[in-house]
Parts: C-alpha cells; structure tokens; sequence
C-alpha cells in the first residue's frame, strides 16, 4: 500500500453544522480524510491513475491485486474503490461480493477491458455506481469520481439533518412527558386543564383524576391561603411568582406530603395571537394560567441533613468543634451571669496512632466510635462531648458545683477505657490522658479554656499518659520556655551558637584513637554550654533538626577539611542522624554534595541510625543507605538492644558497625559477672563479621570486662571526654603510647 496524498475535507458537513448548531449523525466522519482505493495490477494504470486524482480531495491507497484490495478494505474505511475487474488473483466481481457480504460503505467504480456486456451487468447488479469500459477519456474518470464523492457527501448531510430532527423531536416529546418536573395549567378557576405523567409518579393521582379538578384539591390546608394567590397568578413577565414553597397532598397514605417549588406564569395570549377581547373592556381576557413545580422533597430532607452534619462529627454522631464552640459560648454566658462555674476537659487517646498505623483506618474509625460510645455512658445531663478532631475529644461541664465533680468524671473517663476493644478478631488496649480547665480560674474566654485544658492534657502525657490533671500556670510558664528555646534555636543558627564535640573512639590494644563520634553542643547566651539532649528534641518536635542536621553535616566536613589541614592522621567520624532526616529524599544528595564541597573522602564519615529508623519505613532507610554505602559512607546501628531489636535488620540495612548502648556497658560491675546481653551482641557482630564498639566505659573493670569478650574499640569518660575541634587535633598528635598509658 502507498499513501499519496491526505486532505481533510468536510466543508459541507461542517457549514451545516455552524449553520444549525446541530450534533453529526454518528455515520458522518469527523476527524477523518475521505480515503478513496484504487485497484489495478498494472502500475502504470494505477500512477496513471494517482496522476489523474491528484487533485480530488481525498486520501489515496493503491492496491495492485486483489488479496491487497480486501486487506485494505479490511483495515480502512474507503468512499470510493475505484476497482479494475481483471486482476490476477481475485476478480473485481468476487472484491464487490466482498463489499456486499460484508456490509462496507464504498461506492465502487468500474473500469474494465472486457467488452463482454456480462462484465458490467454484474458489476452493476452488484451496486456498481458506474461502470468505465477502457479506454475511457480522463473526463469520465474525474467526473464519476467527483460525482460518487458529492452525492455520498450530500448523502451524509441529508442523514445528518434527519437525525438531528429526529433528535429533536424525540428531545422535546421527552421534556413534555417525561420532565422530573410538575407541568400544568389551569382554566380561569382553577382547574386542571393539563398535567404531565409526573404528576402521577409525584402524587399517586393518575392524569385523568386530576384533570378537571380544583387546585385545592391537592393543596396541604395549612398552605392553601398562599396556594390561592399563586394559582390564580394573572402577572406576566418577572412580575410572575417565582419559587414559592407549597406543599400538596399524595394520593397514597404512605407516602409524606411532598413539597413543591412552584414556578407560575400567566398565559402571554396577546404575544401568541390566542386570546378574546372583551367587547366592553377591549382587552385581553384572562382564563387561564400554566406553571412549572420542581420536587423539592429530598432537597428539603438533605438541606435538614446537611445542616446537621455541619454541627455533628458523621463517624460519632457527637457534636463536631463549631457546636462545641457554640455550646461552650452559650455556657460561659450563663456562667457569668450566675457566677457559676464551668469545666473544660480535652481527652486524647493514648497510643491511638499505633492502632491506626497497624490495623489501619478503618479499624481506627470503629475504635474510635466504641470510645464515643463508653464516653458517652458517664454524662451527665445537660454535658456536651464532642470530637475536636482525630482522636481528641472535648467535654463541657457547665453548671459546675465543685471541682470535685470534673475529677469524677475525669476518673470515670479513665476507668472506663480499662476494658479492651473489641475490634473483628483484634482485642486492642487504648487509654486517656485528660486536661481539665476550669472556668473563671484557668480563663474566661473559649481560646484560653481550650488551650489550658490542652496544655493540661499534655502535662498528662509527659508523665506517664492514662490520668487527668487540672491546669496550672506552671504549665504555661513551662510550655513559654519551649517556645523561647525553640526561637532560641533558630536564631542560633544564624548567629553561630552551635559547635561540634568529638569522642573519642580508641582500639583499647593499641591506645590509638581510630574515630570520634559527632556530638553537637550550643553556646547559648544565657544558659551556657547545652549538650544535644538539652535542645535536639525541641528540634525534633518543630522541625527545625532538618536545618540543624544540615549544618551538622557542613560543621563535620568542615572540621576534618582542618584536621587534614593541620596533618592529623585521618580518622573515621561518627555522626548520629535524626529519622526525620534520613526520611527526607535530598539527604543523600545534600551530603554527597557536601562531601564534594569540602573535598572530604566519603570513608572518613560513618552514618549512626537507631532501631527505630529501622522499623519507621524500612524499605525507603534500605534505599538510602544503600546509596550511602555505594558512595563509600558506612552505616553503624546505634544503641543496639534498646530497641525493637532484629537480626533481620542486620541482614537487610547495610550496616558495618554495632554499637552496644552504654546502659548495658554500666550494668558490667563484676569482673567475674555475667552479662548475658553484652556477650550475645559481641557474638553477633562477631558471626556476622560487623565492626563493634562499645559506649560509655566510664571504669577500667568495664574495659577489661570487654576486652576479654572481644571488644577492643570503646569510647567513653575513661579514655577522653567529648573534645572540640583543636582539642580532639592536639590527641590525635599525641602518640598512641601514651594514650594507651593514660587511659589504663
């Protein structure tokens, strides 16, 4: 097959359409060139042939036998075929049997050599719509083919315009009997002279019992005096009555009364030429008029219900934060006009994340309601408990006699979470931590009661969860202090306050200090030196470890760029890396280009993780550790033992090194003791060929005690204290001789 020529061309189509704004029959193309077949197995006939149609506007295929032809018919839509009979494989007549057999839409065009007449009449019993005996004049050619084209073209129009009548009568039969809505009208007393077949799917009353009855006969008795003046409308124009309410009465006894948004107008008779003069007033006579009512029933059940739903939470049924709010406004009111008090409690669930995390959102939504449930059996009359949000709910207490009573109920709250929860085949154990403020002791506004009832809600679970506690202003003083450490730390950032402290990591045979681990300190104005246990987890709750991490990274490169500098012996340093800072995607990225800044070797920097990261999202800490390791940095699991502990993670995160948790390391008392979680995780990292080093050896027992379990590279108060940059610079000068005589 060889593809000519391709031009789309339906300006007929197209200018009916623009003229008539209608939508074309599914059978006239759009998007589509007119393609046109031709068939001959002479290639000279057949370039003839593209020479003499090249300027039709149509897309032309060639086809030189006839198993091409039926492939090609097979696979395209073609207007015309322009078809020689002989050819030397199928015959014209048995392609044209083809074309009938199958149902394709072409308008073949014959040409032949054959001057038999049994030629063309069974070319033209087969629907041929001209029959060219060769030689023909090229004329005949080009005007059978733009003739065929035109009347296919015309042919198509003339569907078009069919359907789209058909269409639109069919659409407006539809909007007559079938519209959702309540068509009618009425004479001048009111009576039906016409209603649509809605009428009886609405009311239950068939058409014709309605027809010739009073308007009044449907009308609710309570809306009747407003019905008479909308059925008997006489205004015209936007003077009409518009959306009036009314509700009229169902034929069946079960079903509710319906109501109807009732749209009249009066019959404008003058502007269709059908209406009568009065011979005394020479004016149009009214009689009659004609409306539209809409069902508005469900819109006025959902309206009820949507405005329900905007005060009350869907899973639990109780009041949601705007009702609460309004409540707690109205209480508060009465309270200061009585001089009364009243009780704010916040209640969290305790451990509530990690049953949703497991079980999932679902299961959560259930326990969720059961806690509703339970919560709502120890109210009192006239208390409001609504869900805030999450797992928090909020209790008002208004009415107040003494406080006394807010911790009862407080203990009630708590007691009754004591039971599991049954959820499917899970039993599961979630408890409360409960803060109470106390109106107008611990504030007079809805803002601060809710605030300090919160506050008091996290002093409970600092200390321990599963309680209730009252506000006091120690908790506000407290919660300031966060607030001024945590802007403190933002503007130590810029102003340089923070510092990096080495310790010293020594192989305990030789005395040489073979690495450090990474300990950040703050020069704070006011306070002194912080150690990273003082400010990191304020970081860690507002987000700023991303930014501090960031310059931990640039500080350590930055120090072993000056220990190089100085002629240090190089040395492995340990940094300890926050979960949210590996969970970020660019650490990887920000580190190797860090590295690269400071021309820093990628084996100098060993990265710290805790058990934790690895459980958070394993796959995502596998993924970038790997990238770490590929990069040449090693991967150390720091505190190993404290945590969810797993040989697992030890098989599947790339890690080098263990570190046993100093915890451990202080327990070891006795030279002869036995320490059963030291030498297991010596053991372990022994069979698997790990790196080992132990914290916090503050004795030369613990050292000894270590050494003979296999132990050999420690860090701890025994061999140094956390040093900084200069400090940890004039060590690693030092001899190892003399580390090892100090230390020992």
């Amino acid at each position: 097959m060889s593809i000519l020529k391709k031009v789309i061309s339906h300006e007929d189509i197209v200018a009916i359409n623009a003229m008539t704004g209608a939508v074309a029959h599914p059978s006239v193309p759009h998007d589509q060139a007119e393609r046109m077949l031709l068939v001959d197995d002479d290639p000279r006939m057949l370039s003839s042939l593209c020479e003499l149609l090249q300027d039709i506007d149509c897309q032309l295929v060639t086809a030189n036998c006839g198993k091409d032809a039926i492939e090609q018919l097979k696979k395209y839509k073609f207007e015309v075929v322009v078809l020689d009979l002989r050819l030397p494989d199928i015959d014209g007549h048995a392609i044209m049997d083809f074309i009938l057999g199958n149902g394709i839409d072409s308008t073949v065009i014959v040409q032949s050599g054959n001057s038999g007449i049994n030629s063309a009449i069974g070319a033209l019993k087969r629907g041929a719509y001209a029959y060219l005996r060769k030689p023909y004049q090229t004329e005949e050619l080009i005007s059978a083919v733009t003739n065929a084209l035109q009347k296919r073209r015309l042919e198509a129009i003339n569907r078009n315009i069919s359907w789209r009548l058909e269409c639109s009568e069919k659409l407006y039969r539809y909007l007559v009997d079938s519209s959702p809505d309540l068509i009618y009208t009425l004479d001048a007393e009111g009576r039906f002279t016409f209603i649509n077949e809605t009428g009886q799917q609405l009311l239950g009353y068939a058409r014709e019992e309605l027809i010739g009855q009073h308007f009044s006969f449907l009308i609710h008795e309570e809306d009747k005096d407003r019905a008479h003046f909308v059925f008997n409308e006489r205004r015209v124009g936007e003077r009409a009555s518009r959306n009036v309410e009314l509700r009229l009465k169902c034929r069946d006894t079960d079903m509710q009364e319906r109501v109807f948004d009732t749209r009249l107008m009066n019959i404008a008779f003058s502007s269709m030429g059908m209406y009568a003069l009065s011979s005394k007033l020479k004016a149009p006579e009214f009689f009659g008029t004609y409306g539209v009512a809409r069902d508005i029933t469900e819109r006025k059940r959902a309206e009820a219900q949507i405005s329900y739903q905007a005060y009350h939470d869907i899973l639990t049924d109780l009041p949601n934060r705007i009702l609460f709010r309004d409540r707690l406004e109205l209480a508060l009111i009465q309270a200061k006009r009585n001089k009364s008090e009243l009780a704010v409690m916040f209640v969290d669930l305790d451990r509530f994340k990690i049953v949703n995390d497991s079980l999932g959102h679902i299961k959560g939504d259930e326990l969720l309601q059961q806690v509703a449930t339970r919560l709502k059996e120890n109210l009192r009359r006239g208390d409001t408990l609504a869900r805030f949000g999450g797992d928090e709910f909020t209790l008002l207490l208004p009415d107040l006699r003494t406080r006394e009573d807010a911790a009862a109920i407080a203990g009630k709250f708590v007691e009754s979470m004591q039971g599991a929860f049954a959820l499917s085949e899970h039993q599961v154990h979630v408890s409360a931590s409960i803060g109470i403020a106390v109106y107008p002791d611990h504030g007079e506004t809805i803002d601060d009661l809710l605030r300090h009832a919160d506050m008091a809600m996290y002093q409970v679970k600092g200390t321990g969860k599963n309680g209730f506690s009252f506000y006091d202003q120690s908790m506000t003083d407290a919660s300031f202090q966060k607030v001024d450490l945590e802007n403190n730390l933002r503007r130590a950032l810029d102003k340089g306050e923070l510092e990096m402290y080495y310790q010293p990591q020594v192989d305990i045979r030789s005395g040489k200090i073979v690495g450090a681990e990474a300990l950040m300190r703050w020069n704070h104005p006011q306070r002194g030196l912080l150690s990273a246990a003082e400010f990191l987890p304020f970081a860690e709750e507002s987000g700023l470890i991303l930014p501090v991490s960031d310059w931990m990274i640039r500080a350590v490169c930055q120090d072993i760029l000056a220990w190089e500098t100085a002629g240090a012996e190089p040395i492995k340093i340990s940094v300890n890396l926050s979960p949210q800072y590996l969970d970020r995607g660019d650490f990887y990225k920000k580190l190797k280009e860090t590295l690269l800044l400071y021309k820093v070797a990628a084996t100098q920097i060993e990265v710290e993780i805790t058990e934790n990261v690895c459980i958070r999202n394993p796959q995502h800490a596998i993924e970038q550790l790997n990238q770490l390791c590929e990069l040449g940095v090693s991967v150390a699991i720091d505190d190993f033992g404290t945590g969810y502990s797993s040989l697992a993670y030890l098989h599947r995160f790339p890690v080098k090194t263990i570190k046993i948790d100093q915890s451990f390391v202080k327990e070891i008392r006795s030279d002869k003791g036995q320490h059963p979680v030291v030498l297991a995780v010596i053991s372990i990292a022994r069979g698997l060929g790990l790196h080992l080093v132990a914290e916090g050896v503050e004795t030369q027992l613990q050292a000894h005690y270590l050494e003979r379990a296999g132990c050999a590279i420690m860090q701890g108060h025994l061999f140094h204290r956390a040093l900084t940059r200069d400090q940890l610079t004039q060590h690693l000068e030092t001899s190892p001789s003399n580390l090892l005589s100090r230390a020992i």
